[in-house]
């Protein structure tokens, strides 16, 4: 790889970088395809660094535990390279961090720095806010390279911990981006048809999902093979008028979705005790957001049935639509006992943040 310069180089935005070897490899041949799973990080820092200061902040960053779990699981899956041992096969992963401060002499980092320009070093001495370089489809298509640096340790870490949020959110929502393509290369007509007509919005569901139960103001969706592999995920959305900002207040927000489902979701359908409830011995959280120009907050948390036959993780999202006077609440819950409940997770939201509640039939379908 050639020398890196950051004449278009910025920390926040994260200027593109168009590949020196403009799609060929160093055979002449495309590039080859990248690889790896969805919410896999292979992060290149030398052993010493990664042990320090440094890999504190780094594991805060991206293997921070998600909240509201029942154990802890991190946002990502990190596997941490030495840069020495980077070897062909590593490199084609889809998502690579280098992590290194040019004041550093190990072994490690010197590989990475030997990568840098004589020029981009003097720009990062000028600057030390510059902290990244994002490169995409450097060694395969479909790549994402991320390149974080400092002149020294405590300005590197400054400088990550400034820049936290944007960092985590640059990798969920480039894996939201990929799983997309897979999750909807088949569609349930029929459910969007129902979400269209019965509650005014817009879905996307994968034809795996199927319908459970629909009323006039709530649809039900659930993945029905469940295996020892595969969790058994629900989704479902609800609508209701928007009357007051008080509506989306937290204690109120769990006080609607739990009389959402102990009106319509049970454990067994036999048992009327078995309605699903909010463990109330797990905290949820709470995040405020934009979407699509609507206020969204967004809560993560804990389930159970009230009779304690099934529990699992849920994720939701109270969207309110001023302009024609609703609130929706929408949500995935997961049930896969003793086994991680990190990319069921990302699927639920990666379905649930396709939902447009503006939608109008006058738009077409």
């Amino acid at each position: 790889m050639k020398a890196i310069s950051y004449t278009i180089l910025f920390i926040f935005s994260l200027f593109l970088i168009s590949c020196n070897q403009e799609g060929k490899d160093r055979f002449g041949g495309a590039k080859p395809k990248a690889r790896g799973s969805i919410g896999e990080i292979i992060l290149a820092i030398d052993s010493t660094k990664w042990a320090g200061p440094v890999g504190e902040e780094l594991r805060a960053i991206f293997e921070a535990d998600l909240p509201g779990m029942i154990r802890s699981e991190s946002m990502f899956k990190v596997v941490r390279v030495d840069p020495r041992a980077m070897n062909t096969m590593l490199k084609r992963y889809t998502n690579l961090i280098y992590v290194t401060t040019f004041d550093d002499k190990s072994g490690g980092s010197q590989v990475i720095n030997a990568q840098f320009s004589k020029e981009s070093k003097e720009k990062a001495q000028a600057d030390p806010s510059l902290y990244s370089l994002r490169m995409e489809d450097e060694y395969a298509t479909g790549q994402e390279v991320l390149y974080l640096f400092g002149n020294t340790e405590d300005e590197l870490i400054t400088n990550l911990r400034k820049n936290k949020d944007r960092l985590q959110n640059l990798f969920e929502v480039r894996e939201r981006g990929r799983l997309e393509k897979p999750l909807f290369s088949r569609k349930n007509s029929a459910a969007e048809y129902e979400a269209r007509t019965k509650l005014g919005i817009k879905i996307k569901v994968p034809a795996s999902y199927q319908i459970a139960k629909t009323t006039a103001d709530f649809l039900w969706l659930r993945s029905p093979t469940p295996t020892a592999r595969r969790p058994d995920i629900s989704i479902f959305y609800y609508e209701t008028d928007y009357t007051a900002e008080e509506q989306t207040f937290p204690a109120n927000i769990l006080s609607l979705r739990d009389s959402i489902t102990k009106q319509h979701i049970f454990g067994d359908p036999e048992d009327t005790n078995s309605y699903v409830v909010s463990e109330k011995q797990i905290p949820p959280a709470f995040r405020n957001m934009v979407i699509n120009d609507n206020f969204t907050v967004e809560i993560r948390g804990t389930w159970k049935t009230n009779n304690n036959s099934m529990g699992g993780t849920y994720l939701g999202y109270v969207m309110v639509d001023e302009a024609k006077g609703k609130l929706y609440y929408m949500e995935g819950f997961v049930y896969f006992p003793n086994e991680v409940h990190r990319d069921a997770l990302r699927e639920i939201q990666t379905i649930l943040l396709n939902t447009d509640i503006s939608w109008k039939e006058n738009q077409g379908a």
